[in-house]
């Protein structure tokens, strides 16, 4: 027994001893025996790798893995080719290169071998390399015979990116001719912004996949510029758009029938205003005006026609929206008058071919075929590797293709993949509140649905805005966009009418007929002030 309590003695003895050095050079041996490891295997032990490198998936892009990925596409001539090669395929890469959060290389292809047959295995590919299809983009360069693969790191595409900085910076202004908007990232990680200059837009996509968003912030970017004026219809009518009221000249904010006839008015009104100054001095200088229409499927799907059996929608040459988006489209830049479209899944018969070939900047958020992606970009692009219909719709929320000369797209592409910064209504209405400090104020002309009880001379007040005095004609092309039913048929005499009556007579100004708007609110207050006398007497 006592040679039992000697023992655990000395054990404690020895602990006591030992215990402090152990705890100081535990440690070290700790790296010793890791280092040992690697010197043995050259990588790190699997138990210390991170499940989704366990498991294979994520692979880091090495020139084998690229060349064996293409042995194993499926395409006959490239597997004999690369068997055949003394380097065993090596000499079809180029070097490759970090982008963003992915990787980037230029692959050769040996004769026989056609891009398209690589382009159309996208997926097979992604699987080889060891990634999902979404995280796998094939392009086409400027060189012949050759496509370009960015690969991603594995999950990356998964992270959101980070706010916009029309959010983060409140002394941001913009400058319409020479500024770009801020509009999202690359797949690079790289910032992605778009000139807007004397280019007509239109963005299109699946429904509820942030095409009111992206074209929104757009919108909220160049409205940091007080010279460019907003006429904007919104076919939705949901208040997405809510925030341009007072920043806007011109609003109409409904889906139904009625709504696609004013929205087709101001289009047509637009189509007046180019005109007027295609007319001016060569040389003149126009401020911007921006007519910006969201969920134009609708225009284009209304079954409606007027008094002269002229459809509102439709594509034949008579129908009133296009013809008026198509003039816009045909000579409205040069006199800087554009036109913004926002549309859901193109057809032929909700997005006509002329209208869409019209803009000069095409951008799609997911789409369900290939047919559709070449409707919204165009032969030249899809051709070029643009896939919008490969988007994962839901997931991919915001991520856009973006064909147009106003947003820089890498060497020998005519497109690039965007991930927008999503703005949330009450951020853009933030935004919104900063545009109109910059501006002297703006009287918005807003869409008066029928039935309410009508009064002429405060309407007129209404549509004379803050200018002091307005032409005639446009003062009843005001009233009927405030009120079609009730001012539609109006003519001068109606006006004239009605101002007399007031005291507020029309006058010439320049040689032209105007209402002034000191007058017709002096005579507005002198009613109001009898009225009120009246009753109270």
């Amino acid at each position: 027994l006592m040679a039992t309590v000697d023992f655990i003695n000395l054990l404690i003895t020895i602990v006591r001893v030992v215990w402090g050095p152990a705890l100081t050079l535990g440690p070290f041996l700790a790296l010793l025996a890791l280092w040992a490891v690697g010197k043995h295997q050259q990588a790190a032990p699997a138990w210390a790798l991170p499940d989704n490198v366990r498991n294979g998936e994520g692979e880091p892009i090495t020139p084998s893995i690229v060349v064996k990925a293409l042995r194993d596409l499926g395409v006959a001539p490239l597997r004999s080719a690369i068997k055949d090669m003394g380097d065993a395929g090596a000499g079809m890469l180029g070097p490759i290169r970090i982008a963003g959060c992915g990787v980037e290389v230029d692959v050769t292809l040996p004769s026989g071998v056609s891009t398209i047959e690589v382009q159309k295995r996208r997926r097979k590919l992604a699987e080889n390399l060891t990634r999902h299809e979404h995280e796998v983009f094939i392009t086409i360069p400027q060189a012949a015979r050759t496509v370009r693969l960015w690969v991603a790191d594995s999950g990356a595409l998964d992270e959101p990116i980070g706010p916009s900085p029309l959010v983060t910076d409140d002394t941001l202004t913009a400058d319409y001719a020479k500024g770009r908007a801020p509009w999202g990232q690359d797949l690079r990680g790289d910032a992605a912004a778009l000139s807007v200059y004397q280019r007509h837009l239109l963005i299109t996509g699946l429904s509820n996949q942030g095409k009111t968003a992206a074209l929104r912030a757009l919108a909220l970017w160049v409205a940091l510029d007080r010279s460019v004026e907003f006429w904007v219809g919104d076919l939705k009518g949901v208040g997405d758009w809510a925030m341009f009221e007072g920043l806007a000249t011109r609003f109409i904010q409904g889906p139904t029938d009625d709504h696609v006839i004013q929205v087709t008015k101001m289009l047509e009104d637009a189509v007046e205003e180019m005109n007027r100054r295609l007319m001016a001095p060569p040389g003149t200088q126009f401020p911007a005006l921006i007519v910006n229409v969201d969920e134009a499927q609708v225009a284009f799907m209304c079954p409606l026609k007027d008094e002269d059996k002229r459809p509102y929608g439709g594509s034949s040459s008579n129908s009133r929206y296009f013809m008026a988006a198509r003039k816009i489209h045909n000579q409205g830049r040069a006199v800087n008058v554009l036109l913004w479209q926002g549309t859901q899944d193109p057809t032929d018969q909700n997005l006509p071919k002329l209208v869409r070939e019209g803009a000069h900047t095409r951008a799609s958020l997911a789409l369900g075929t290939e047919s559709q992606s070449r409707m919204a970009l165009g032969d030249k692009a899809v051709n070029g590797g643009a896939a919008p219909h490969l988007l994962r719709p839901g997931l991919d929320k915001g991520t856009l293709v973006v064909a147009s000369d106003g947003i820089q797209a890498p060497a020998g592409q005519s497109s690039i993949t965007v991930r927008t910064h999503y703005i949330s209504t009450e951020e853009a209405t933030e935004i919104a509140d900063r545009a109109k400090a910059l501006r002297d104020g703006v009287t918005t002309l807003t869409v008066i649905e029928q039935g309410d009880e009508r009064d002429p001379l405060a309407d007129i007040l209404s549509a004379l805005g803050d200018a002091p005095r307005v032409r005639t004609k446009d003062v009843l092309k005001r009233l009927a966009t405030l009120h079609e039913k009730a001012y539609g048929g109006w003519s001068f005499l109606d006006l004239k009418r009605v101002l007399d009556d007031a005291g507020a007579e029309p006058h010439k100004s320049d040689g032209v007929m105007v209402v002034s708007r000191d007058r017709v609110a002096q005579a507005l207050a002198n009613r109001d002030g009898d009225g009120s006398a009246s009753a109270h007497g």
